[in-house]
């Protein structure tokens, strides 16, 4: 019934299988992989034919993860898998970013990859395991796709270099880098660091590389055996419609991108592409190209001009050189409500960051199949169409969006204090005003200026830079701080963001079939000298966390009690907690090993808060003065409650040096007081042995009595 096919290998010390032949018989190409006792399912289907007048390749990437893989049932009101989780989001584009580049042009065709996590064990991630099945579904399909192509994660523990870590083992790393590429060169590197070296990052993406050769060998046995019959590509030769397009429009091409200023640039790019349509199929006569046609070849001709401008003479399409940084102004306390805001605009890019500190309250749950887990800092990126001067759909964030802000956060979370320094939760929104070139960069850039402008102690300024690459045959070209146009006509989008000390995140797309270790070294080296400068301008603004909160931030206090005491002060069914926050105004977070954050703009509210839970939690000391209320009054005393819900006795003889006749003469039901303990019974429990003191001063009542009443006695 059956025709299985499988290929094995030890895989850094854990068994890798791929199958195919058993499950998803329908599909174009599927591929059951297993990696110790995680397993994903990945399935290709592409369409016969392409839509008449398609003019791209429409791929679709879909990762998901399934809660029983984990034998979890999915938090929440319904219990079933909702929308796409941010993992599920980003390893959807993890696996799209090395696969795309590898389709050739003519094919057009609707393709669709879906990769589903059936099992997880909890030592091997299901993300690069996903990218493994597809790029083998994808062989085995018959699309056209020009790899295999593998991937792996990379970490650095203890000071070595790691490959494939388990999921365990990564919570020691300094470094979480997933690398994917074919046997001859790397096509897309994600990362996180703990601010390493230029040298130490290089060397791990070629670790990785070397490390999933084995993979890649595997994937190729697998398709001598299984893979379906090559389909036929269109003939597809646009080489006379280019030479005609540059014949007509090759000129205005040359002059529309020596404009500076993107609007104008693109409306005389427009003028050229009108003037190449009308002259090559003008209306009511013989059209040399279908315009279908001419818009392609117009497309490439851009690229061409482009590309030998910069490759020729070393000449930018904004006139600058290779590794000049556009203008940059960066400015902070931009808002005056907000915690902490900066505007950083780099050239035509410009992103306007917001920082809000909030409390454990605050803190995000997150869902997953490791389990439920809080999330302490929080980035959003959004980029509004009006940033590009276009209109379009407003709405939640897509992919793009998740992504570049993922990116961000990556780049910034090494440098956060630990949460014993700053208890706050921490989000960071940036609105992308104007994008001209890497806005994820300015994000970076403007939410490490936010965070210092709200007083978060930031470890050190943080920097964004994003490289682009020109290569033709043997000649490249790197350059510094790309703008759009060379990105989208280039053939790398190579972002590295860091500190003055080291890299903090990288994060590189090829849409060439990969780059060799001496572009990237190249690259890595242009990229420092370029933060570094930013760092330089941003420091203009502010070189370090401001001393105080703003006016308008919470504050909060730490405090730790014992443990034992924790369900006193959270009382039945919360109670107590309850009356607490409501009679003080001051928000409470009580965490499992006893500490306690009182959080409110008032400092007010957060002593009456802190005195409310230290009467419950802690002992009274003797000697010490406590606050207190009278609560009942009898005839040898009153009684007092104080330190939150203790209650004493003052006797009468302790609430006045002279005798009184009786104690409603020294104080009433409701008085307030302040009392000082002088011991305890003999029982070792009820507070009794107190005297009061003066509410000013806290000196003796008896005292201050006497002194009041010597005039009188003379």
């Amino acid at each position: 019934m059956f025709d299985i096919q499988r290929e094995e290998l030890d895989w850094c010390g854990r068994k890798l299988v791929l199958e195919t032949g058993r499950v998803a018989r329908q599909a174009d190409g599927a591929v059951f992989a297993s990696w110790g006792e995680t397993t994903v399912l990945a399935t290709v289907v592409a369409a016969k034919e392409p839509k008449p007048g398609q003019d791209f390749f429409p791929l679709t990437v879909h990762y998901q993860e399934k809660a029983f893989a984990a034998g979890r049932i999915p938090g929440g009101y319904l219990k079933r898998e909702g929308r796409p989780s941010d993992r599920e989001t980003l390893t959807s584009r993890l696996i799209d970013r090395p696969i795309r580049p590898l389709f050739p042009d003519e094919f057009r065709c609707d393709t669709q990859i879906i990769a589903t996590v059936f099992s997880y064990d909890l030592e091997n991630d299901s993300d690069v395991l996903a990218m493994v099945a597809a790029s083998a579904a994808l062989t085995l399909s018959g699309v056209p796709f020009m790899g295999p192509i593998g991937a792996a994660r990379v970490g650095v523990i203890d000071g070595e270099v790691k490959v494939n870590p388990t999921v365990e083992e990564m919570k020691e790393s300094k470094l979480e880098l997933v690398v994917a590429g074919t046997a001859d060169a790397v096509l897309m590197v994600e990362s996180e660091a703990q601010e390493l070296s230029e040298e130490t990052m290089l060397k791990a993406v070629m670790a990785g590389h070397s490390a999933f050769q084995p993979v890649i060998q595997a994937i190729i046995r697998l398709a001598e055996k299984a893979a379906k019959e090559p389909r036929d590509l269109p003939a597809g030769d646009m080489k006379t419609a280019e030479k005609a397009v540059l014949d007509a429009v090759e000129s205005d091409l040359r002059t529309a991108y020596g404009i500076r200023e993107k609007q104008e640039r693109y409306a005389a790019i427009d003028a050229a592409k009108a003037k190449a349509i009308a002259s090559l199929a003008p209306e009511g006569g013989d059209a040399a190209f279908p315009v279908s046609e001419i818009a392609e070849a117009f497309h490439n001709a851009q690229a061409k001009v482009v590309r030998w401008n910069i490759l020729d003479h070393k000449s930018r399409i904004d006139g600058r050189d290779l590794t000049t940084v556009r203008p940059i102004l960066a400015q902070v306390g931009v808002l005056p409500r907000t915690h902490g805001s900066a505007l950083f605009t780099r050239g035509e890019t410009q992103a306007l960051v917001v920082a809000t500190l909030g409390t454990g309250e605050d803190e995000q749950y997150v869902d997953s199949l490791d389990g439920t887990y809080k999330e302490r800092f929080l980035l959003h990126y959004n980029f509004p169409p009006y940033s590009v001067g276009e209109t379009g759909r407003m709405g939640t964030p897509g992919r793009r969006e998740i992504g570049h802000g993922k990116l961000a956060w990556r780049a910034i979370h090494p440098m956060l204090p630990s949460p014993a320094e700053f208890p706050y939760t921490i989000r960071v929104v940036s609105e992308i005003t104007e994008s001209n070139g890497s806005s994820s960069m300015a994000t970076v850039c403007g939410s490490s200026l936010a965070l210092m402008d709200a007083g978060v102690p930031l470890k050190r300024p943080t920097a964004g830079i994003a490289m682009g690459l020109i290569l033709e045959g043997d000649r490249y070209a790197v350059l510094s701080d790309i703008l759009g146009d060379e990105d989208h006509l280039g053939d790398m989008d190579f972002k590295v963001a860091g500190t003055s000390e080291g890299v903090t995140s990288l994060q590189m797309d090829i849409k060439i079939a990969g780059i060799t270790e001496e572009i990237m070294k190249v690259a890595l080296a242009q990229a420092r000298e370029g933060r570094l400068h930013i760092l330089g301008e941003m420091a203009k603004a502010l070189t370090g966390a401001r001393a105080e909160l703003g006016e308008f931030a919470p504050r909060i206090e730490t405090m730790k009690i014992p443990t034992d005491k924790i369900r006193e002060v959270i009382g039945s069914g919360g109670k107590v907690i309850r009356e607490i926050v409501e009679k003080t105004g001051a928000k409470i977070n009580i965490e499992d090993d006893g500490t306690v954050k009182i959080a409110s703009s008032d400092g007010v509210k957060i002593k009456a808060a802190i005195d409310w839970i230290k009467g419950i939690a802690s002992e009274p000391e003797v000697g010490q003065i406590y606050d207190g209320t009278v609560v009942k009054t009898v005839e040898f005393g009153a009684f007092v409650n104080f330190f939150g819900s203790k209650d004493g006795l003052v006797h009468i003889s302790q609430l006045a040096k002279t005798r009184v006749a009786k104690t409603t003469d020294v104080v009433k039901e409701g008085d307030k007081v302040k009392v000082k303990l002088l011991g305890f019974d003999d029982r070792g429990k009820v507070k009794l042995s107190m005297k009061a003191v003066d509410q000013q001063t806290g000196a003796d009542l008896e005292k201050v009595q006497a002194d009041t009443q010597a005039p009188a006695a003379e």
